[in-house]
């Protein structure tokens, strides 16, 4: 083999070691890639005095049940939006015919005449249940109090011989989701939130029931002082609200609650048009632990319509005569 040969080789075998160090060398000159942009979010809304602008009307009508379904025993969360959306088909699908007329007067009633009145809504939550404390997404058991009054409250449903003896919602006092605390319900499940500086007000189109939170105050009134829904105070824990209420008036209100039953609610923007509503009921007369729910309360541009009930409830007086035509049947006087 000649010189020649052997000393291109080398060259060769040179050049080839030399070209990555030299790749190398200008690819340290380079300017570093400019990092990627975090995706944008667009901010919280603030008032005047730096707090999240939370007012607005806030939609809680949900598909996602209550507690957690044992079919989805152990799973706290839906794997996937597309999974939480085969849920809400599911649901919807299972919701019983309003519009049949069978089954008998009873089966009437709990159809609530047809489809037309129901908002159910269409929304489910990533969450597999509202109540997300304690891990199984239940309520804790009633003690053995709690379920006494439980009892003693359906035999007094059974007396017709007053307005005043019939029950609250009944009466359209109170209201299954009007709260507090609020819960999805059948319908009417909209809320209006107005703030200022010193005080939050939270109006709900059911029973058009408005409760009025005092941000200076920091006690509760004293225990002697009863209010239907509690006597609320309210202040700011970075960009939560929280609302604290005490001094209910009666029993049997929230899921059967004692009086002495203490409500923690915390109000926060998840995005601008996403409100997060989270409470602790904390109750050891009724229940064998502290439990909370959370429900995420969608931005509606629909007004709060008027809720009228009592001023025309046909209900509750053909409740009364039917049990006078009930006690002339038996002979009960």
């Amino acid at each position: 083999m000649s010189r020649y040969l052997v000393s291109r080789r080398v060259f060769y075998v040179l050049l080839g070691l030399a070209v990555p160090v030299t790749l190398a060398a200008q690819a340290d000159k380079r300017p570093a890639p400019a990092p990627k942009a975090a995706p944008k979010t667009a901010a919280v809304p603030r008032t005047a005095d730096g707090k999240p602008d939370l007012q607005g009307t806030w939609d809680f009508a949900q598909l996602t049940p209550f507690e957690r379904p044992d079919a989805l025993a152990g799973k706290s969360s839906f794997a996937s939006d597309d999974e939480a959306e085969e849920f809400a088909q599911e649901t919807q699908a299972k919701k019983p015919n309003m519009d049949r007329r069978d089954g008998g007067a009873a089966a009437d009633v709990e159809r609530a005449y047809n489809d037309f009145w129901w908002d159910f809504g269409s929304r489910v939550a990533k969450q597999t249940s509202l109540v997300v404390d304690p891990p199984s997404g239940r309520v804790p058991p009633l003690t053995a109090a709690a379920s006494a009054r439980a009892e003693q409250r359906r035999g007094q449903g059974q007396r017709y011989d007053n307005p005043e003896e019939r029950p609250l919602a009944e009466r359209c006092i109170l209201g299954f989701n009007s709260g507090p605390p609020m819960v999805p319900s059948a319908y009417n499940n909209n809320m209006q939130l107005v703030q200022t500086r010193d005080s939050v007000l939270i109006f709900n189109e059911m029973i058009h029931s408005a409760r009025v939170i005092d941000l200076r105050r920091t006690s509760h009134l004293a225990k002697d002082v009863r209010l239907l829904t509690g006597d609320s105070i309210g202040h700011w824990e970075g960009d939560t609200l929280v609302v604290d209420t005490t001094n209910f008036l009666k029993e049997g209100g929230f899921r059967g609650a004692s009086a002495n039953m203490h409500l923690v609610e915390r109000f926060s923007m998840d995005d601008q048009n996403t409100l997060r509503y989270r409470f602790t009921v904390d109750d050891p007369a009724t229940w064998s632990s502290a439990w909370t729910a959370s429900i995420p309360m969608a931005r509606t541009s629909e007004q709060i319509f008027e809720y009228a009930c009592h001023e025309a409830n046909y209900g509750l007086e053909n409740v009364l005569k039917g049990g006078r035509y009930r006690d002339q049947q038996t002979g009960t006087k």
